[in-house]
């Protein structure tokens, strides 16, 4: 049974989401400040964490930024904050997905288990274990223990980054849409918040490129998308 930790502090919306996974065969728990909810995330054992954005005390966006410094558990984000420059700001933290209040639960439950099943099939969880590598001039990337090396060097990368570069780099040389991308990595078609593929292939460029603005291995093909070139 996987579980989960909502962090949510208006008591109905919090309920609400409880019953809802709890009647999806999810074992979840309640906090409802964000000092409580850190505590219990750094402390449990979740397959998956919901997270508020407005919060009493710590709020939701420091609550996801120190979660991840530790944990590499999906973190969804559920917040009545509709500006990009939240969501924008939200996934540079390494949430991997924003939706907006008011919300249909079965599409929560239906988007949390989507990010669990990839989470899962990224780590190989769901079938035999395998230590396929990509080597491409300085890059070295190692499915099998999910590390990523820059001509030797390791780099420091998040569950989705990792699934998108390895996504990208399986596919040299084509060409994929934002909204492409966000159906394969995220699991959701293109009415979605597609904002998070353009912040997620800014981070990788960060990481992977000597100049980011001239990048080597992650292109943006302009008007078409974005083609990892060999």
């Amino acid at each position: 049974m996987a579980s989960i930790l909502i962090i949510e502090d208006e008591t109905t919306i919090a309920e609400l989401e409880r019953d809802y996974f709890e009647l999806n065969g999810f074992s979840v728990d309640l906090c409802h400040t964000g000092d409580e909810g850190l505590k219990q995330a750094l402390e449990g054992d979740y397959n998956l964490i919901i997270v508020d954005l407005m919060l009493p005390g710590l709020d939701g966006f420091e609550c996801c930024r120190r979660i991840r410094e530790v944990k590499e558990v999906p973190i969804l984000v559920v917040s009545a904050k509709k500006e990009e420059i939240d969501k924008i700001r939200t996934f540079n933290l390494g949430v991997d997905d924003f939706i907006t209040k008011p919300f249909s639960p079965s599409e929560l439950v239906a988007r949390a288990k989507a990010h669990l099943t990839r989470y899962e099939r990224l780590l190989g969880k769901n079938k035999p274990a395998q230590q396929d590598e990509i080597h491409i001039r300085g890059l070295h990337i190692d499915r099998g223990s999910r590390r990523v090396f820059v001509n030797g060097e390791e780099v420091a990368i998040t569950t989705k980054e990792f699934e998108l570069l390895v996504f990208l780099a399986s596919h040299p040389n084509r060409v994929f849409s934002k909204s492409d991308l966000f159906e394969r990595i995220w699991g959701m078609d293109s009415t979605g918040d597609i904002a998070t593929v353009t912040v997620h292939i800014r981070k990788l460029r960060g990481k992977l490129e000597t100049d980011p603005k001239n990048p080597e291995y992650i292109e943006t093909v302009w008007g078409a998308g974005y083609r990892f070139t060999v």
